[in-house]
């Protein structure tokens, strides 16, 4: 599998009854034409719509459903054109391994006259659908409306992000690199573990980083550290003058880092700063993280290997996803500071990196360079995956990112200002009470329905707070 988010990609299955083609005939020319607006709708919004043949028979389904299936798509959109008998369709499409996301939906808009009934009955054969569903143990999303109607299509795009995101925790390759931080237990998880998601745990050999920084050119240096400087700014005072050596040393660290995952085709990573001078490299490479976030892999910190793969999982869906760590709390204006060392994606930033020199005082590593950035402001949903003794599960809550107010007195660090949708203090005893590990992921502009769907798809049990 590959990093980067790519087109999400749907079969769209039409469902129809064999009856009306041989009662009603003039009707399938109208239904046909609503399964090609849909599609056209969807394909408006982003999607990669794949189409097929109307479906009625069981037979037909079985094809449609094995065209899907060659092609690779993401998940499956259902769409009733009119009543559909379920026993022709249901068994069919629960065997698939793809996700279902049924679209209930009808031609008309305005329902008024009794010549409309034939063509806007679908609803009816939803639940049929949905009911013989349920009972063969295939989880769906739902989302029911008219395709018109402000919303409806933004919902079903989410639910498909979520199936791309739950898609690619399988086969996911995620790296130690420096092991886990030395009596920091709560993310703690063994490979067999992970491997029961699908995911594999890869470490470097002995000598494969050093090998890989001694490898990096000169130019390719020259090149990445006017890239930082193009796009960033150095903040005042002394460690906003670093030396072009410093610059270099750590440019080298995150060059060295990034042929590395590339080589190992990584999805999703985890730096265990203390320990990073055992690895190969001379510094951490914070800049590299925030960049391989921004190209679509997953982090964490300190060797949080679950949180960066779910992280990676959820990335490969939702553009704006990053590794966040509450910090501190504001009680006096309920909400709380989200912060790192040095890490977040730079794809969920405003304003430009604030390149500085950073005072390594936490092991034996020297000095990198490091760009700090303030996270934007919008509506977010907060994402924790733990452990409570009897399985994992997803805690989800709804959040507001939000300017500092005033003057931004945290420049020269990673920052975002986070406010629940609840008393801080409530909040965070949600977070505790459950057991919430301390470390996170942020998902911009999205719904914590997708993310719910993308929760179930995963077999983890899932908590709204």
């Amino acid at each position: 599998m590959t990093a980067n988010t790519s087109t999400v990609r749907v079969g769209l299955l039409p469902l129809y009854v064999a009856l009306y083609d041989d009662s009603v005939p003039f009707l399938r020319p109208i239904v046909e034409n609503y399964y090609a607006e849909a599609a056209d709708a969807l394909s408006k919004k982003g999607l990669d719509v794949m189409r097929v043949p109307v479906c009625r028979l069981k037979d037909e389904f079985a094809d449609a459903i094995r065209a899907f299936e060659n092609a690779g798509v993401d998940c499956i959109i259902s769409l009733h054109l009119a009543y559909s008998p379920s026993l022709e369709s249901a068994e069919v499409v629960a065997a698939t391994k793809l996700p279902l996301i049924v679209l209930d939906s009808t031609e008309a808009f305005r329902f008024s006259h009794p010549d409309e009934i034939l063509a806007n009955h679908g609803i009816h054969g939803v639940m049929d659908f949905c009911n013989l569903l349920r009972r063969y143990k295939k989880d769906y999303a739902i989302a029911a409306g008219h395709l018109s109607e402000e919303g409806l299509l933004d919902r079903v795009v989410e639910l498909a992000k979520s199936a791309v995101a739950a898609n690619a925790l399988k086969g996911m390759r995620v790296a130690s690199i420096g092991g886990s931080f030395a009596g920091m237990g709560d993310f703690v998880v063994s490979d067999e573990e992970l491997a029961a998601f699908g995911i594999e745990v890869v470490r470097p050999a002995e000598g494969a980083l050093a090998a890989c920084r001694a490898a990096v050119t000169d130019a390719e240096i020259e090149a990445e550290m006017a890239a930082d400087l193009a796009e960033g700014v150095r903040l005042p005072g002394d460690y906003g003058n670093f030396s072009p050596e410093i610059h270099a040393r750590s440019t080298r660290d995150s060059l060295a880092l990034r042929h590395w995952l590339n080589d190992e085709k990584i999805d999703a990573f985890s730096v265990n700063f203390p320990m990073v001078d055992k690895t190969g490299l001379r510094t951490m490479p914070f800049m590299e993280t925030c960049r391989a976030m921004a190209r679509g892999l997953g982090y964490a910190g300190e060797g949080d290997i679950l949180t960066a793969a779910f992280c990676g999982a959820l990335r490969r869906g939702f553009t704006a996803t990053t590794f966040v760590e509450p910090f501190c709390p504001d009680w006096s204006d309920n909400r709380v500071l989200l912060s790192h060392m040095g890490e977040v994606n730079y794809g969920c930033i405003d304003g430009p990196v604030e390149l500085t020199e950073f005072e390594f005082v936490y092991g034996t590593a020297e000095n990198p360079v490091v760009g700090f950035a303030h996270m934007r402001a919008g509506e977010a949903v907060y994402i924790n995956i733990y452990n409570d003794g009897e399985g994992f599960n997803m805690l989800l809550s709804p959040v507001t990112m939000e300017h500092p107010a005033g003057e931004d007195a945290f420049a020269g660090k990673i920052r975002g200002w986070m406010r629940p949708k609840m008393p801080l203090g409530r909040f965070l005893e949600g977070l505790s009470a459950v057991g919430a590990t301390h470390h996170s992921i942020l998902v911009y502009d999205t719904t914590v329905d997708a993310l719910a769907y993308f929760g179930r798809l995963c077999g983890l049990k899932t908590s709204i707070l």
